[in-house]
């Protein structure tokens, strides 16, 4: 898969799940599963909920997220 045939949304963190894994809130009030990705993971950037963040949702599932961006 290559890396544009991702879909890149915004969503706000509803819920901490454990081993870095997050319940968050797309527009349109869908919620999907997302965990923490590449460089944030790498520098440990924590994510609480009430953050808002980037997310990279693959097309064959759109229940489940990467969180590449905390903003």
């Amino acid at each position: 898969m290559v890396k544009e045939d991702f879909i890149k949304t915004e969503g706000i963190v509803k819920e901490s799940l454990p081993n870095a894994m997050f319940k968050v809130e797309i527009k349109g009030g869908h919620t999907v599963l997302a965990h923490v990705a590449g460089r944030l993971r790498m520098n440990f950037i924590k994510i609480i909920p009430g953050d808002r963040v980037t997310l990279e949702i693959s097309p064959y599932d759109l229940n489940k997220a990467r969180i590449v961006y905390r903003g």
